[in-house]
């Protein structure tokens, strides 16, 4: 999201964002001398706030939800999604105290556009809402509402698969769904570099990023099974073998493709799962009480006890990151290509380099070509292997 804070030296609103790489910043607009320090900060917390709700509709898709029934949670999504255009109404009319009570809009995103229009009307300082009061209040609503419709539109963008401009924060973000446009992007950026090019964390949507990268994870996987023998979904755990390796979810990744599941079902399951706990929700109780099952049987085992104490023994609810769920779920299954290399250069006999001599003689030098040509060679079998099996990403 876009946050906004006061320049009290220069008396200025200013937005920032991230943008992947770094964060943007730019002057909105000039704010009034006089104001007082908690005015100003009411309006740049009131912004933060609109941008913060108007974000949650691309994170949090109708698409993705089970239902789009009357008062189901799709519903609910598709009405706040729909409140975009009644925005700016909100900030240049807000509801206001009257008779000692006021209106609060059901809709995160117009209430946060009343609260924004009331901290203006509190910067002007004016008991008559319809007042225009003077040049300067204009030009601070017209610089308001123009930044509102700016952050609006790079929503709007974001859901196209558009991430330029102001949109392109919306790399930092885990969604619970995946845009088809972002897919084929990252897909197109995995061809160049099957090992994950640093283009892909700046320039794609993290969810979208993760999907691509579960295909060419499951193709690198089969290119290290046919060298190691070993079962594909299998291969990342026998190569924390040669390297310590964030092995637990490329594997279920792996799992999960290898049971019929596509690389959208896979990740966008698991990066849901984690936002759902990030949100404070317990979206699988039944799944949660097998799991703490199996732990107990599991410590009962280790400990020779038959009802062991787990009070000191905490349970992961996710395997991502939930502060982070789509950029970690990517990060992993970059990872998991790595690994698949290790496997494949350690097993495959046809991965040697005569002509740089015995490798026991080799310097760093020679060791580094041969390191260079094992991950081209790799690089290859990979997107020949992700060519012929296109069809599960598409």
């Amino acid at each position: 999201m876009t946050r906004y804070s006061v320049d009290l030296d220069q008396r200025e609103l200013i937005a920032s964002w991230g943008t992947g790489e770094g964060d943007l910043s730019t002057r909105v607009a000039a704010l009034p001398g006089g104001a007082e320090t908690s005015a100003l900060l009411a309006l740049a917390r009131s912004l933060t706030q609109l941008s913060d709700s108007a974000w949650r509709t691309y994170t949090h898709p109708a698409s993705a939800a089970d239902s789009l029934e009357p008062d189901s949670e799709g519903w609910r999504r598709e009405q706040e999604r729909e409140a975009f255009e009644e925005v700016s109404g909100a900030i240049t009319e807000p509801h206001l105290p009257s008779g000692g009570t006021m209106i609060i809009s059901y809709s995160r995103l117009v209430e946060s556009a009343h609260r924004v229009g009331r901290a203006l009307h509190d910067l002007r300082g004016l008991g008559d809402p319809g007042d225009p009061g003077d040049p300067g209040d204009q030009a601070l609503t017209k610089a308001v509402l123009a930044e509102a419709a700016l952050e609006l539109t790079a929503v709007e963008s974001a859901e196209l698969g558009d991430l330029t401009g102001r949109a392109q924060q919306a790399v930092l973000l885990s969604r619970e769904d995946a845009s088809p446009v972002q897919v084929a992007a990252a897909d197109q950026l995995l061809q160049q570099d099957p090992f994950g090019p640093a283009a892909l964390f700046s320039t794609v949507d993290p969810t979208a990023a993760a999907v691509a990268a579960a295909h060419w994870l499951a193709a690198a996987a089969d290119v290290a099974a046919g060298s190691s023998g070993q079962d594909p979904a299998h291969v990342v755990l026998e190569a924390d073998n040669i390297e310590a390796l964030p092995h637990e979810t490329p594997t279920l990744v792996l799992g999960l493709i290898q049971d019929g599941a596509t690389p959208h079902e896979a990740v966008t399951k698991l990066v849901r799962h984690a936002m759902h706990i990030t949100d404070g929700l317990l979206p699988d109780p039944v799944a949660l009480r097998d799991q703490l099952e199996d732990l107990e049987e599991t410590v009962a085992e280790y400990t020779g006890e038959d009802d062991p104490d787990l009070e000191n023994i905490a349970v992961r609810l996710t395997p991502l990151d939930p502060k982070r769920p789509a950029r970690d779920l990517l990060e992993d299954l970059l990872t998991g290509i790595h690994g698949c290399w290790l496997l494949h250069s350690e097993c495959d006999e046809s991965d040697e380099d005569e002509d740089l001599g015995d490798p026991e003689g080799w310097n760093d030098q020679q060791a580094e070509e041969h390191q260079r040509r094992s991950l081209a060679r790799f690089a290859q079998l990979v997107r020949e292997t992700a060519a012929a099996k296109r069809d599960r990403l598409v």
